[in-house]
Order: C-alpha cells, then sequence, then structure tokens
C-alpha cells in the first residue's frame, strides 16, 4: 500500500532530506545498471552475429518503447500515484535486463529491448517527478543538478565497469550484474515516503490525445536535438575507437561522468539565479566542439578532450532544461511535464542510433559526430530564434 503524505518532505529551502537521499542511491542503482549495459550491448550484438544497421535498430527500439508508454507514465503518476508508477517500471526492468543471460537469439533480444523499454520509460518518469516533488521550488535547479549526479556517478563507473567486466566475465553474468543491481534500487524505492497525489478539479476533454505538458515543449524540442548526440556516443564509439586503433575508451567515459559532474556541481545554482539563457548556450557550444573533435579523432588525447568538453556541456545543459520543463507546470502535472522531456530524450537518442547505424554502415563511424555536431547546431540556432520570439511577445505585452 502506498505510503503517502499531504506534502512533499520538504522544510524551507532544505534540500537533503532522507527521501530525497533515498530516490537518489534508488536512482544510482538503477543506472548503474543500465550503464553497464550501454557499452557493452553492441559488443553483445556483435557476439551474436548482428551488422552495425542491427546495433543501430535494437538501441533505438529500446527509446522508442520508453517514449511510447512515457505518456501513459505520466498520467500515471498523477491517478495511481508515484510508488505504483516507479515500483512497476523497476521491477520490469529488473526482469528484462535479468533475461538477457538467456538470450538465444537476436529476435528475443530484440523483443526483450522493448519491454526494457517499458520498465525503463516509467522508472526514469517517476523518478524526475519524485525528485521534483522532494525538491523546495527555489532550489529546483540546484536539487535536480543534485540529483543528476546521483546518475552521473553510475555513468562514471558503469561503462568502464561493464567493458572491464566482460572481459572477465561472460555476458550473461554481466548481465545477471546489472538486474541484481535493479532490485537494489527496487529495494530502496520501497522505503520512500511519497507525495500523495493531487486530484485535478477539471477533467481532460480528451484524455487520449493527452500526451504532452505544453508548458514543457520548448525545453524538451531543444534537448531532442542534443540528445541525438549520445546515440552516436553510446552505441558506436566503443567500435568507432577499436576500428581506429584508439585506446582509452574506458577512461573515455570515465572523463566524460567525471566532468558531467563538475558542471552540474555549479551550472545548476547558475540556472537558479541566472536563468538558462547563462548556462544553454555556453553549454551547447562545449557539447559542438565535443563532436568536432570526434570527427577528427587521431589519437587518445583528443578524445579525452572531447569526453571533458561534452561531459562538461552535457552537466550543464541537461539538468537546466529539465528544471524549465517543470517549473511553469501546474502542480498535478508536474508528472506529464517530465514524461514529455524523458520522451524528446528518448526521441533524440532513438533516432541517433538508428539514422548513426545507417550512416556507419554507409560512410564511417567519423560521419556519426559529423551528423552528431550539425544536430547540436540546430538546437543552438531554434534557441535563439525562440528566444528573440518570447523577448517580441513580452515587449509588445508591456
Amino acid at each position: 500500500m502506498e505510503k503517502t503524505i499531504e506534502k512533499p518532505h520538504v522544510k524551507d529551502d532544505k534540500i537533503w532530506t532522507k527521501d530525497f537521499a533515498l530516490i537518489c542511491m534508488a536512482n544510482f542503482f538503477i543506472f548503474l545498471g543500465f550503464q553497464m549495459t550501454l557499452p557493452t550491448l553492441p559488443l553483445f550484438v556483435q557476439h551474436l552475429g548482428g551488422s552495425d544497421q542491427l546495433i543501430g535498430v535494437i538501441t533505438g527500439i529500446f527509446t522508442f518503447s520508453a517514449l511510447i508508454f512515457r505518456p501513459y507514465a505520466g498520467h500515471s503518476l498523477e491517478s495511481k500515484g508515484r510508488q505504483f508508477v516507479y515500483m512497476i517500471g523497476l521491477a520490469i526492468f529488473v526482469l528484462s535486463v535479468g533475461s538477457y543471460a538467456i538470450v538465444p537469439s537476436i529476435a528475443f533480444l530484440f523483443m526483450m529491448r522493448i519491454v526494457q523499454g517499458i520498465g525503463w520509460g516509467f522508472s526514469t518518469t517517476a523518478t524526475g517527478t519524485i525528485a521534483t516533488d522532494l525538491i523546495p521550488p527555489k532550489r529546483r535547479g540546484e536539487g535536480m543538478g543534485y540529483f543528476g549526479l546521483s546518475g552521473n556517478i553510475a555513468l562514471a563507473f558503469g561503462p568502464a565497469l561493464g567493458l572491464t567486466l566482460v572481459g572477465h566475465i561472460s555476458f550473461p553474468q554481466l548481465f545477471l550484474i546489472c538486474a541484481a543491481l535493479g532490485a537494489v534500487a527496487l529495494l530502496l524505492s520501497s522505503q520512500i515516503k511519497y507525495k500523495k497525489v493531487e486530484k485535478s478539479e477539471h477533467k481532460s476533454v480528451a484524455p487520449k490525445f493527452d500526451i504532452f505538458e505544453k508548458s514543457a515543449i520548448q525545453p524538451s524540442v531543444l534537448l531532442f536535438f542534443i540528445t541525438v548526440t549520445f546515440g552516436g556516443l553510446a552505441s558506436f564509439l566503443p567500435l568507432y575507437t577499436a576500428a581506429e586503433g584508439i585506446d582509452g575508451i574506458e577512461m573515455y567515459f570515465l572523463l566524460f561522468a567525471i566532468f558531467l559532474m563538475i558542471s552540474r556541481s555549479f551550472a545548476g545554482k547558475i540556472y537558479d539565479l541566472k536563468g538558462h539563457l547563462i548556462v544553454f548556450l555556453p553549454g551547447t557550444f562545449m557539447i559542438l566542439l565535443a563532436m568536432l573533435l570526434l570527427v577528427w579523432l587521431p589519437n587518445s588525447l583528443v578524445l579525452y578532450i572531447a569526453a571533458a568538453l561534452y561531459g562538461l556541456g552535457f552537466g550543464s545543459v541537461q539538468p537546466a532544461l529539465q528544471a524549465w520543463s517543470v517549473e511553469k507546470a501546474p502542480n498535478n502535472r508536474k508528472g506529464m511535464a517530465n514524461a514529455t522531456f524523458f520522451s524528446f530524450f528518448d526521441l533524440g537518442v532513438g533516432i541517433g542510433a538508428i539514422a548513426f547505424g545507417q550512416i556507419a554502415y554507409l560512410f564511417g563511424y567519423s560521419y556519426i559526430y559529423l551528423g552528431s555536431a550539425i544536430s547540436v547546431f540546430l538546437s543552438m540556432v531554434l534557441y535563439v530564434v525562440l528566444l528573440i520570439r518570447t523577448n517580441r511577445i513580452q515587449n509588445s505585452i508591456s
């Protein structure tokens, strides 16, 4: 039975409560299990005899599966409660990842990736909303930055740990370890006191078409163009560096996560004080430089510089866009705002993975990062257009 309270467990402007610490720890373990599969799954597909095109499809179908179910997760957060959605999502994730240990074929893996996407869509939509409930509104950017650190710490160790383990243990053993980490997250989540669901005073006229929160659309679309890059990095960078004879892919993921954490330690505070204008363009410019360095990629040093730039840029932009997505949403629509945000996140990763699989097959791996650079540049152009449009509207009102 779901534990409820009348208000989120926050007093004044305090961020670090017991419940906030628990949601951060649960988020760490589920992300650790997920991140360990991220660079190793393409190797597993190759082990099963799959091509670059299949790698892109299997990566992409996961995110599209999550995308389809996020709107339902967002509605369920407001109707069935945070705990129900979160724990169901975690349980599906644990079972699906554990099933990879008995995968007999690529077809079976494809189906279980769809199931994993459902669990991921439910759990990540819920966890972002739960964290939002527990953070004081005046410190939302800072609090989301701290919350994001839990996933970033997992990112610091997960990919490198997965790649290291797969050199010493079998793929089935690796996937069982990842499932066990998800089970730890499930246990921790059962100890959280969740916010009571706030019933809306107005019923939606056409709820079946209510799949986005309008106030979250602009930052979510900007996020889409940025997370396209993630599909190319997560799925193909280990294969790219191996093909180029460049060592240090484990160090790339470690450096990326370290600089991600560094940027999250201050970017959220800057957002709270100055808004997204001071955060977005510098952050996306660093991501753009990182993609161009990966196009060039002559040696390991350039790989490490790209990791640092990407970590600083993405760590600045992502929490700012998430805070922007939820700050103007009504209290009974925070779940849908987070669902919208992560839906565009998934859409970017999924389209990136599938498109870049085809690009890698036709032109080579370096063109993946050229396409990524173009996508980031488009997000910068769109942001400037939105900024000019907003200023014109405000000037006309005043």
